[in-house]
Order: C-alpha cells, then sequence, then structure tokens
C-alpha cells in the first residue's frame, strides 16, 4: 500500500484528483499484492504485443504448477479430467492455453476445453457453475477450472481518471485452480446454480480495445451494485428453499470493501461471514475471476465448516453480471451428502 500511494503521489503530483485518488486507494483495504513483473517494468508500457507476449510466458510458467496441486489435493490424475475451464480477461491467447496444458501435463487428447474470456470478475463464478452444470449432464465427469489474472499488465499510463488511479492500486496478480468432481471428494457440493444480469449496465464494467491494449473503464455507479444484486442471491437461495441470511459459510468476490460492507447490509449477514473474501483483497488486491477460489482455499484451510453446512457463492463482473452457487459441504466419510 505505502509503495502503491508513494507511486501515484510522484507519477501524478500535478494531478487535480490526486487527494480523491489516495483517499480512494487507501480505503481499498488492499495491503499487498502481487505481480508478475518487477514493478519497474509494470510501469513501463512496451506496447500490447509485448505485453501479451509475457502474459503468455507467465502463464505457462506458471500454472502448471497451480494446476498439479490442485489435481493432488483432489487424489486425482490428468487423465481423470474430462474438462478443463480456463478463465482469463487480462491477455489473450489462440488456441488457449487449454490445449497447451492438454500437450504438456499428459492430459487426454479427448479433454474438452472451455476457455472464457469476457466475464471479468465474475468468470470465477461462472466456471464453477459450468462445471456443475456438465458434472450434473455426466455425472461421472471431473472438471479443473484454471483462473489466470495477471492485471498488471493491463496498466496504461496515459489512463488518468480517478477511476484508472484507483484500479491501479486495486487489482493484482493472481492464479488459482480447482477441480469440481463429479462423485466424491471434500469440499462444496453444488446443488443449484444461477446468473443474473443488471438491466442496462452493459457500460458500467469494460474495456476500451485499442492498440495500447486492454483500457479498463469503471463506471463511479459500480461500487452501489450490490443493492440491486443482493435480492438475485435471496431469489436463487429462496427457490432452494434457503434464506440468503441465513447460511453458515459466503464466498464473494471482494471487488473492493463496499462490495462486501454493502452485501453484509442487504443480506442482513454479520460481515465476519465475509472474512475470507475480505482477508483475498487484504493480501492479494482484487485478483479478478480468482478472488472466490483464492476464497473457497481460506475456508478449507480453515477447516471450521461443519459437514453439510449450507453456503452461497458468487462471483460479480462486466454486464453487470452475478454467478451465484449454493451447495453443502462434504466430508468424506460423515454420512451421505
Amino acid at each position: 500500500m505505502e509503495e502503491t500511494l508513494e507511486l501515484a503521489r510522484s507519477r501524478h503530483a500535478d494531478h487535480p484528483q490526486l487527494p480523491l485518488a489516495l483517499r480512494l486507494i487507501e480505503n481499498t483495504g488492499v495491503r499487498t499484492r502481487h505481480i508478475v513483473q518487477p514493478i519497474e517494468e509494470t510501469l513501463r508500457h512496451p506496447g500490447f504485443e509485448d505485453r501479451n507476449k509475457v502474459y503468455e510466458y507467465e502463464a505457462k510458467a506458471r500454472v502448471p504448477a497451480v494446476v498439479q496441486r490442485a489435481l493432488d489435493e483432489a487424489e486425482l490424475l490428468s487423465t481423470d479430467i474430462d474438462v478443463i475451464v480456463y478463465v482469463s480477461c487480462t491477455g489473450f491467447m489462440m488456441p488457449s492455453l487449454t490445449a497447451w496444458l492438454i500437450n504438456s501435463m499428459d492430459f487426454d487428447s479427448t479433454t474438452r476445453q472451455i476457455p472464457m474470456a469476457q466475464l471479468g470478475c465474475a468468470a470465477g463464478g461462472a466456471a464453477i457453475n459450468r462445471a456443475h452444470d456438465f458434472c450434473r449432464a455426466y455425472p461421472d465427469a471431473n472438471v479443473l477450472i484454471v483462473a489466470c489474472e495477471f492485471c498488471s499488465l493491463c496498466y496504461q499510463p496515459t489512463d488518468l481518471g480517478v477511476g484508472s488511479l484507483l484500479c491501479n492500486g486495486l487489482f493484482g496478480d493472481g492464479i488459482a485452480a480447482a477441480v469440481v468432481r463429479g462423485r466424491g471428494g471434500e469440499g462444496m457440493e453444488l446443488e443449484r446454480n444461477g446468473s443474473y444480469l443488471i438491466p442496462k449496465t452493459e457500460e458500467w464494467i469494460m474495456y476500451d480495445v485499442r492498440a495500447t491494449g486492454f483500457h479498463f473503464l469503471l463506471d463511479k455507479r459500480v461500487p452501489g451494485t450490490m443493492e440491486p444484486l443482493a435480492p438475485a442471491l435471496k431469489e436463487l437461495a429462496a427457490r432452494h428453499g434457503w434464506d440468503a441470511s441465513d447460511l453458515d459459510f459466503y464466498i464473494i468476490h471482494a471487488g473492493g470493501p463496499r462490495i462486501l460492507d454493502d452485501l453484509s447490509k442487504f443480506l442482513q449477514v454479520d460481515p465476519h461471514a465475509f472474512r475470507f473474501s475480505r482477508a483475498t483483497l487484504t493480501e492479494y488486491g482484487n485478483i479478478a475471476s480468482a478472488v472466490v477460489l483464492d476464497a473457497l482455499r481460506r475456508l478449507f484451510d480453515e477447516g471450521a465448516v461443519q459437514h453439510r453446512a449450507r453456503g452461497l457463492l458468487a462471483g460479480f463482473g462486466p454486464g453487470i453480471t452475478a454467478e451465484m452457487s449454493l451447495g453443502r459441504w462434504h466430508r468424506p466419510g460423515e454420512g451421505t451428502a
């Protein structure tokens, strides 16, 4: 945080709204972030072509170890995976990284590929939902989810709006992977999923794609989106016979502190329920689609959730879109799930 603020002061000393930008960055709650390049390289802009080469190189260098850890935790081999869902909005490859993973990590050549590139921060929730859908259609299937987000590669030194300066202090880089098993395993047993789009909000979160790459545009109304999205979460839970205000755990995309504060207010949930998401935001910043997977990892690590506990997972992103899941925690050997 201190380094971020100092960089903002030194690089934008004459910015008329610098005090506001500094205050907004301080209020994000982000204390540390991780980036794939040294800060000096990150602040340069060698061009979209070179940046995309960095994206591809770093993804290939870093993703396999994360994937292997997810497979080991699920007690599966790469040959046990039927589908790879790969989500990222910070670089572009065709073929997708899924093809490279299949060839490099001995996945079967029949492994299906589902790359998602345009759902932004909501893609982590969407990946889980599509994995759930696939396993409902093919109950013995196993799905690997990979989220790879190098938000620092989208830094644009010429974007000087307050929203852009805020984003420079909010987003971080991260890679996460998870396995959704059709049968067996430990974790959140998915029971229902849903999606909701707030009408006429397409321009609130978007990329302006130019020769210089992705220019992130963030409308000032975005922090207030939990007021219209909270009812969608309640409705999904109600259709499942649950009360969204009375669940045992919550895994929520932490786009910023107000998202969590408002959701606590509108769902009437103790703020402590969002501790996993808030910890991700504090330690890593907003790592886009990877947030919900990291927050889920923290729930695993805490080890306190009881068998059959009911929970909600939700990712929010461009559209404005919510991707939501409901499920119960399953511990092997503790009854039928």
